[in-house]
């Protein structure tokens, strides 16, 4: 028994992180494709053992699958996802073009698995944004001990969140930097080698920018829309692993012995907190890795119930591809489809 997939952008960073995710987890598969452009048609991707050949999403037939993980831009879910839906697959999308429909769950496993019944009314689940990923899946554990009043948190990028252009502009950067290469900026709006850039997206006219709004709009509608976020978005010069300091003010009592235990227990979620040289996770470490890992627990002694903790995960696996795939194990789970023999 086993369902069958279609992963959509198989030839990006994501949709190739998602077929290695598939294969890790043993995910049941009767059968698999890997889909994208037509420019792409007959490049190979591998699956464990097997050797697949990218086929053409305007010529593929969608009604013979069961699941559809689609990661090839929002321009491309916009105009595929609900032709797909109304085929019979479910699609699970990476992009932002569905987080805010009312009628499409945005699910994290770990926070809200029970939004996973709502995938029947349109047949789209949204995968949430990278960084609101990690950090609900560590509020959601605390949240449920105390309520959480207010959450102030500063974001440290890698330019894998900005595709393959982000990641080659930082090794060509870093290159010029020894006089090997071009150093004008193309995808970011200034120079991303040893430097950091305040700016993700496009700016509002509030002054915060889209990446910092889809912070607070995401966590309100997966987590709890009474708690306040406050969120800075900064891009760094690291290639894969998204890092968080996040502050927490807390409506009951909280201190950090309460939250370390609690992290501790939580699904999802690995501490790694000693108080001495090494002793935390940085996003070079947390590369390939499924956890969302935190760190530098500690009271913040500014409020009458507040913490402060670090936190990192892989953006391509937990903020992106291992958490669409989780949702896929959660529709098999939950029953809400059924495998088909093999």
């Amino acid at each position: 028994m086993g369902y069958r997939v279609a992963v959509v952008g198989a030839t990006g960073a994501v949709g190739r992180e998602m077929m290695t995710i598939l294969e890790e987890v043993k995910f049941p598969i009767s059968e698999i494709y890997a889909v994208a452009s037509r420019k792409s048609m007959g490049i190979e991707i591998s699956f464990g053992t097997k050797t697949l050949k990218c086929q053409d999403i305007e010529q593929f037939d969608f009604s013979k699958v069961d699941i559809v993980l689609m990661s090839a831009g929002g321009d491309v879910s916009k105009a595929w996802s609900e032709k797909i839906g109304a085929l019979g697959p479910i699609v699970i999308d990476n992009s932002s073009a569905w987080r805010m429909h009312p009628e499409v769950p945005l699910i994290v496993p770990e926070v809200n698995p029970d939004a996973v019944w709502d995938a029947k009314k349109k047949n789209i689940i949204a995968n949430p944004n990278c960084s609101t990923i990690q950090m609900v899946t560590v509020l959601k554990p605390l949240h449920d001990a105390a309520q959480i009043k207010r959450v102030v948190v500063s974001t440290y990028q890698s330019v894998a969140g900005a595709g393959k252009a982000g990641m080659d502009e930082l090794w060509d950067q870093t290159k010029a930097i020894y006089g090997m290469g071009d150093k004008e900026p193309k995808k970011f709006t200034k120079q991303i080698a040893f430097n950091v850039i305040p700016h993700i997206d496009v700016f509002m006219e509030d002054g915060y920018t889209k990446e910092e709004w889809k912070m607070i709009v995401e966590t309100h509608k997966i987590l709890d829309p009474t708690i306040d976020v406050v969120p800075t978005c900064v891009r760094v010069p690291v290639f894969v692993g998204h890092s968080e300091s996040i502050n927490i003010e807390f409506e009951s009592p909280m201190d950090e012995h309460l939250a370390r235990e609690i992290l501790r227990e939580a699904p999802g979620v690995a501490v790694v907190d000693k108080r001495e040289n090494g002793g935390y996770i940085s996003p070079i470490e947390c590369v390939g890795e499924f956890d969302t890992f935190v760190s530098r627990i500690r009271n913040d002694t500014t409020v009458p119930h507040g913490i402060s903790l670090w936190c990192v995960s892989d953006n391509l696996r937990k903020g992106a591809a291992l958490n669409a795939v989780q949702i896929a194990q959660l529709l098999d789970e939950r029953g809400v489809i059924a495998a088909v023999a093999a």
